[in-house]
């Protein structure tokens, strides 16, 4: 593979393993620009400023990307490429022109599905089949540029987020490293997206996690899977207290008739959502920690609650 030169705009695990990766392919990295952590998030992904360091490179983390500084000294580096791998920030056209042979971003959804923010959390709570990577030329718009490649990843009944931010990243890696060579050679594909309304999504917040039991079941177990830790949780007032719900799972019981209700039978805590659905709930907390869940089904099994 011919020599190519690339600043990298780069966080996350897929930060992390696609600058791996561009290094294992010879590529020259004159800078790496990420971003600082969040002391209010927590920080369960791996860090592209150590990986950087590790190999030596030169990582910045500035707190704006498209200012006229930065725009320059990039500019100045002449990158034949600019890659943006989960770098969390929209990069403006001055430094989209600056690479000579392309600015390409790599997306955690299959464009154009699920453009836009948090894709793999939005594709869980949708009750998506399957997620993936793709490999795109960044324009003005965002993640609406040709696609290059992609691949498919799937999203299991059970899978929780970090089960496919963890999938994701490993295709991440695979469409990268059988791109890179058509790249530099000049004779990678570009297929255009197609445009349809509906397709992007924006920044969840943690108040989005509140759970509405006269939901279908399978609503809220998507809703508890996207949004469970090491995200903030799905969430809901049982008994008048409130429980972070992180794990369940649908259960092929009969419901109550008096459903929404949390109810315990066979040792286990079920709840039953408003289309008469069953859950099972495997983890949750209250303020004082781990719910003892089977203790607490003998109780409900003599007295049911209510859901509100």
């Amino acid at each position: 593979m011919s020599a190519a030169r690339a600043v990298v705009f780069a966080y996350h695990d897929v930060g992390v393993r696609c600058l791996k990766t561009l290094i294992s392919a010879g590529v020259e990295i004159p800078l790496v620009v990420t971003v600082r952590d969040d002391p209010h998030e927590r920080q369960w992904y791996a860090s592209v400023a150590a990986a950087a360091a590790d190999y030596g490179l030169t990582v910045i983390a500035p707190d704006e990307a498209n200012t006229p500084e930065l725009e320059a000294r990039v500019t100045a580096l002449q990158p034949d490429f600019l890659f943006s791998f989960y770098y969390r920030a929209m990069l403006g056209a001055p430094l989209l022109r600056a690479a000579r042979r392309g600015a390409l971003n790599m997306h955690g959804s299959l464009l154009p599905q699920f453009r836009g923010r948090a894709p793999v959390n939005w594709a869980i709570l949708k009750g998506a089949r399957e997620s993936g990577a793709t490999l795109h030329y960044m324009i003005e718009r965002a993640d609406a540029g040709d696609i290059v490649d992609q691949q498919a990843v799937p999203i299991l009944q059970d899978d929780d987020a970090r089960d496919v931010y963890a999938k994701v990243t490993v295709a991440a890696e695979m469409v990268l490293a059988r791109s890179l060579a058509g790249l530099i050679a000049g004779t990678a594909a570009r297929k255009p997206q197609r445009s349809e309304p509906g397709q992007y999504f924006g920044r969840r917040r943690p108040e989005d996690g509140r759970i509405d039991w006269t939901r279908p079941a399978v609503e809220i177990h998507n809703l508890v899977r996207a949004v469970a830790p090491p995200f903030p949780g799905a969430f809901a007032q049982i008994d008048g207290e409130r429980w972070e719900i992180h794990r369940t799972r649908i259960a092929a019981r009969q419901a109550p008739s008096a459903a929404p209700l949390l109810f315990g039978a066979d040792g286990e805590c079920y709840a039953a959502c408003g289309d008469g659905g069953v859950l099972r709930l495997l983890s949750a907390v209250d303020a004082s920690g781990p719910v003892e869940l089977a203790r607490l089904a003998a109780a409900l099994a003599q007295r049911p609650l209510p859901l509100a």
